[in-house]
């Protein structure tokens, strides 16, 4: 049972789409899940629907079924016509890392998935290869892919799902892999009533990529009441409640280096010494895959006409932590 408690079929019908439910599930046991099948079986709930519904007393279920419910390809509806044929891949990554006070490497890994937007007419078999295959790890595949090629040439070879669906996620834990893009200089102590703060971020192993929105969150100890800051670039706020300092960078221009001082203000009696606190980091960096990835060739096979591809590379920050 997916809940650890048992709720009555009333309850889960009143928060949940009945019909959406019984074309789901025969007998308890999963029957169609495909997105493009259900939205064929049911129409979507708008306002016109709804409407006709009503007067109609139909439910909206197709009395059809969908021929690509038995075909070899049930992700993927029949008879699709574009007069604009595209497809779109983002390769986005987010890396995990933690930095000790030295700039020191303790732990880093990169989460990736391939997001695709393919709107393609007929029935297409794409095939996709990379420049450096073999530096992926953990590789879980959208169940189109055919898993033969891959094992054997590290080739993606598909029929794609029409629309937005997610190709593959991989995962890279080897940290002589994983390259850190951004590098923080931090110097945080508390001392006779006061503490000071001097942090430095700036670009790392970015090939040349501009690094944007970037972001330094401290939890400050509590009992911070108050922070007088000075920052090259961007603006710093912070929270008396929560205790959190924030810096807001945005980008970082390669001729300015971004840095932030200041003081904290402690009780007048505090001996409190012992605080380093961690300093999250969020950033984003356009067409740059932090692990190297990079897509060697998209062929499509099986139509004629030569549609519009464009891949596009993000590395994003996940749980990016620097320690004090």
């Amino acid at each position: 049972m997916y809940l650890s408690i048992y709720l009555p079929s009333q309850i889960i019908f009143t928060f949940f789409d009945r019909q959406l439910l019984e074309e789901m599930l025969d007998n308890g046991f999963p029957l169609a899940t495909e997105l493009n099948i259900l939205t064929e079986l049911i129409k979507p709930p708008t306002i016109i629907n709804k409407a006709v519904s009503m007067v109609t007393g139909k439910e909206g279920v197709s009395s059809v079924l969908p021929g690509s419910q038995l075909s070899n390809v049930p992700w993927r509806r029949q008879g699709v016509k574009y007069t604009n044929n595209e497809a779109y891949f983002d390769c986005i990554e987010e890396i995990d890392a933690i930095i000790d006070a030295n700039g020191g490497i303790v732990s880093a890994e990169i989460h990736g998935n391939i997001n695709c937007n393919v709107h393609l007419s007929g029935m297409p078999d794409l095939s996709m290869s990379f420049v450096n295959p073999r530096l992926l790890d953990d590789v879980s595949f959208h169940p189109c892919v055919r898993l033969k090629r891959w094992e054997m040439e590290k080739v993606l070879s598909f029929v794609p799902p029409d629309g937005n669906f997610v190709l593959m996620s991989y995962h890279i834990s080897a940290q002589n892999q994983v390259a850190i893009p951004v590098y923080v200089r931090a110097m945080i102590n508390f001392k006779d009533g006061q503490g000071r703060v001097d942090i430095t971020v700036g670009p790392k192993q970015t090939l040349g990529k501009t690094v944007d929105n970037v972001v330094i969150t401290i939890p400050m100890p509590k009992e911070v009441s108050g922070v007088s800051m000075t920052t090259s670039v961007g603006s710093y706020s912070f929270d008396p409640i929560s205790k959190v300092l924030k810096w807001d960078i945005g980008k970082i221009l390669p001729l300015k280096i971004p840095t932030m001082r200041g003081t904290c203000t402690l009780p007048a009696d505090s001996k409190y010494r012992d605080a380093h606190p961690t300093i999250h980091v969020d950033f984003k960096i356009m067409q740059l895959a932090v692990s190297g990835l990079k897509v060697n060739r998209l062929d499509m096979y099986n139509e004629n006409y030569k549609p519009f591809k464009g891949v596009k590379y993000i590395t994003k920050a996940g749980n990016f932590q620097a320690r004090t």
